[in-house]
């Protein structure tokens, strides 16, 4: 694994423009798709962005030069950096050097997955949870799902037919989906991971207190992100709203009070309406001793019972 800026960081201008920039011809380089879409966009194109390409030649010509590599790989969107790194090493050393190209994996909306948009899936458990690597795949459409299939996972392809098959008489139990995120993740994760994305599904979208009763802290953590969380200590007769209060889930006075009875809070997945009712072990509080308060539709608490 090298870092390019050890030797691009030491390569004089002057030199590198009479070297790779003399070998790297305008038109080819402006004729690239990509450099026509940027030309033609609202922001036009940088120097620096249009250099890119023959920089990247360069990191090509570098390490065939001093490490013998003969072979870039790179996305599809990458094939003409690709192509002016062949061009670059060809013609300053007459090696028969190759590019390879593969297809960009892209959101449901179609966009290029990856850091600069936003929206990368990492196999790093801190970045990217089981649970959320699992609901990516389970949400893809049926268009690329047996495609996916066939990447990311190592079922024969007699097998994914037989899904496929499957999936035509029975379009809404999302076998394909289903099966696609639940091997990817025990890819990652291991069996241990898929299983704590199973129970994140079941906690969140079904509303189960078993799975909720399950759940670790990190699986919290991970399923409520943004989740406030408060550690509290169960007092005698203690009623949703003193919980509500106590964790600050609620304005002070008659609209904090009003949001309960208008229907605007839930305990572990059940609605609450009565701000006088008072909590109980096994309900409102469950037997690993965490309660999940919502508020509204997206405003989660964490609350974690003392001495209970």
């Amino acid at each position: 694994l090298l870092d390019n800026a050890r030797w691009l960081g030491r390569e004089p201008l002057l030199r590198f423009l009479g070297g790779a920039g003399g070998r790297l011809r305008m038109g080819t380089l402006l004729s690239r798709q990509s450099c026509q879409a940027r030309l033609r966009s609202a922001e036009g194109m940088s120097l620096a962005e249009f250099l890119y390409p023959a920089l990247q030649a360069y990191d090509f010509l570098h390490l065939h030069r001093h490490h013998g590599c003969r072979i870039q790989l790179g996305g599809h969107d990458q094939m003409g950096n690709i192509m002016s790194g062949y061009e670059l090493v060809t013609k300053m050393t007459g090696a028969e050097v190759f590019g390879i190209t593969v297809p960009l994996i892209t959101s449901t909306t179609g966009d290029k997955l990856g850091k600069t948009a936003g929206n990368a899936v990492w196999l790093n458990r801190e970045k990217t949870s089981p649970f959320e690597l699992y609901q990516f795949f389970v949400r893809q459409q049926d268009n690329v799902v047996e495609k996916y299939l066939k990447l990311f996972t190592f079922l024969p392809l007699e097998e994914i037919a037989h899904i496929m098959e499957m999936h035509a008489k029975e379009p809404e139990k999302w076998g394909p989906q289903k099966r696609l995120a639940a091997e990817v993740t025990k890819l990652v994760h291991g069996r241990e991971g898929l299983e704590s994305a199973k129970r994140c599904t079941k906690a969140l979208y079904y509303s189960s207190v078993e799975a909720l009763e399950e759940m670790s802290d990190q699986e919290l953590q991970e399923l409520f992100r943004q989740a406030t969380s408060a550690e509290l200590l169960l007092e005698p007769g203690m009623t949703v709203l003193d919980l509500c209060r106590k964790a600050n889930a609620i304005p002070d006075g008659p609209s904090g009070y009003r949001k309960i009875t208008d229907g605007g809070v839930s305990i572990n997945g059940n609605r609450v309406t009565n701000p006088e009712t008072v909590l109980i072990l096994g309900q409102h509080i469950l037997k690993n001793g965490v309660s999940l308060l919502r508020v509204g539709k997206k405003n989660y608490y964490i609350i974690k019972w003392l001495q209970l």
